[in-house]
């Protein structure tokens, strides 16, 4: 583990399945990539775990997170979202990934569209390509490459707390801002901006 990685808490109620096999360590490395279905069952199981949502410190001024052993060597966090909070528009890059409310309410918006993953600032969006989605405790969604969107707490009084999985674990992820049907690349950012 990098030292990136040592300076957020790491969640030890939440073996990953490969921690308790009984596999020898050059038999592990060689253990497949979870899919999709196994990232969304794992945050499904973990958001499930009572003792682990209520050990997450919550703060009313801003987001906070716990990191958590994800399947098969992905990346996996949980996450407290003061009522009012969202992340903006962005996307995992190159990750898979998959979430699960564990507590409140969340709201995604998504773009269905695959963007370019290079050599672009500004596209202008065509009609029809806007999602929303509620996701009420227990509700959660798995995505594919590059998908863009935004995840919000609509709400004017309650936390909510969510589960996320990433595979592989984030190389980057990109900044966007919107206006209107025109979507523009403000900034990617690499592990060590948000470790």
């Amino acid at each position: 583990m990098s030292s990136a990685h040592s300076a957020v808490p790491t969640a030890g109620s939440v073996p990953s399945p490969s921690a308790s096999s009984s596999a020898s360590p050059a038999s592990s490395s060689a253990a497949a990539a979870p899919t999709i279905t196994e990232l969304l069952d794992f945050v499904r199981r973990t958001a499930r775990d009572e003792a682990l949502i209520a050990s997450l410190p919550l703060d009313p001024e801003g987001r906070t997170w716990i990191r958590l052993d994800g399947p098969g060597g992905s990346e996996a966090w949980l996450i407290g979202w003061p009522p009012g909070t969202g992340t903006g528009w962005h996307d995992h890059a190159d990750s898979i990934g998959a979430f699960t409310t564990a507590a409140g309410a969340l709201k995604e918006h998504s773009l269905a569209v695959r963007l370019p993953t290079d050599g672009w600032k500004t596209l202008e969006l065509t009609d029809g390509v806007d999602r929303s989605r509620e996701l009420a405790t227990g509700q959660g969604r798995a995505f594919g490459l590059n998908h863009v969107h935004e995840v919000l707490n609509e709400s004017e009084d309650v936390h909510a707390v969510s589960v996320h999985a990433y595979y592989p674990p984030l190389p980057r992820i990109r900044r966007f801002s919107r206006a209107g049907a025109v979507l523009r690349l403000e900034q990617t950012e690499s592990p060590e901006d948000w470790q």
